[in-house]
């Protein structure tokens, strides 16, 4: 039977409320999902959580009864522990307002990079130094929709990774955190995996003379995007295949990074369709 809790100090719940903090995430490998839309995506996705809370009085409609109803089958077959909590105790944990009276902890998601599974004409997303975890959400999204094999989060001595177990990048992915593989790892053993996989690298860069429309995108690859405010290190720029660049014609000299992102990756897919997997045509670096 799940458990019933009123008191605002109940260790647990203070215990969710710390995981609103990076560095707790990251010492407890544990995240937070919340809201009706992101437990249902990733009870889909076969993730288990670790516990589960629930706010009755808040849990309203019929999407939010069936997701409420899982997590009670987990709690009966010991899959999960289950919690009853009042609104004012859900209030406190609940990072954002509008959850459904619904949280889960979930343990960290990401992989090591030989644990991305590759389709025969591989197709991946490397991040480097984006600075807004929801603009890693909302990559994570078109990377679903686009079809990529998975996202690899590149980190280097000054670039840390952004935290892609941060609420807001859960929320801004629509769930697709559960649905598409995520590794993170440093710059050297990315780009050193990449070429062992024989896996091209296309990188973008406003000072590319190469427009992304002109160039062969139709081979195993990975498009590598940098930080908005400080582009890519010099390792990605020494590991190139191709460097593409997104012509701007208006006052702006940039797109946001997940637009950016999202404009390239649908440039693989239009070259991809309809064409049958072809040998590189590109000579590694």
């Amino acid at each position: 039977m799940p458990q019933s809790v009123s008191s605002l100090q109940n260790p647990r719940i203070k215990n969710v409320v710390k995981l609103n903090n990076r560095r707790q995430r990251d010492a407890q490998q544990q995240t937070v999902v919340e809201g009706v839309r992101e437990v249902s995506r990733a009870l889909r996705c076969h993730i288990l959580p670790v516990e589960a809370y629930i706010c009755p009085p808040l849990v309203i409609g019929d999407e939010a009864t069936a997701v409420t109803q899982q997590l009670y089958r987990l709690e009966e077959t010991s899959q999960t522990r289950l919690y009853e909590v009042t609104p004012a105790v859900f209030a406190k944990m609940a990072y954002r307002g509008q959850s459904g009276g619904i949280l889960m902890v979930i343990p960290y998601l990401t992989r090591p990079l030989n644990d991305i599974p590759l389709s025969p004409t591989p197709f991946l997303v490397v991040i480097e130094g984006g600075e807004k975890p929801g603009n890693l959400g909302a990559i994570l999204r078109t990377a679903d929709a686009a079809g990529v094999d998975g996202v690899i989060i590149s980190e280097d001595a000054t670039r840390h990774g952004t935290d892609i177990h941060n609420p807001n990048a859960v929320r801004a992915s629509l769930g697709a955190l559960f649905s598409v593989p995520v590794a993170v790892a440093a710059t050297d053993a990315v780009i050193d995996w990449l070429r062992r996989q024989h896996i091209h690298v296309a990188i973008t860069t406003p000072d590319a003379t190469e427009v992304y429309t002109s160039a062969n995108l139709t081979d195993p690859i990975a498009i590598v995007m940098g930080s908005e405010a400080h582009g890519l290190s010099d390792a990605w720029f020494d590991a190139a295949d191709v460097q593409l660049t997104i012509p701007m014609f208006g006052l702006v000299d940039s797109l946001n990074l997940s637009v950016a992102t999202a404009v390239i990756l649908y440039e693989v897919i239009r070259q991809r369709e309809g064409q049958p997997s072809k040998k590189p045509s590109l000579t590694p670096a």
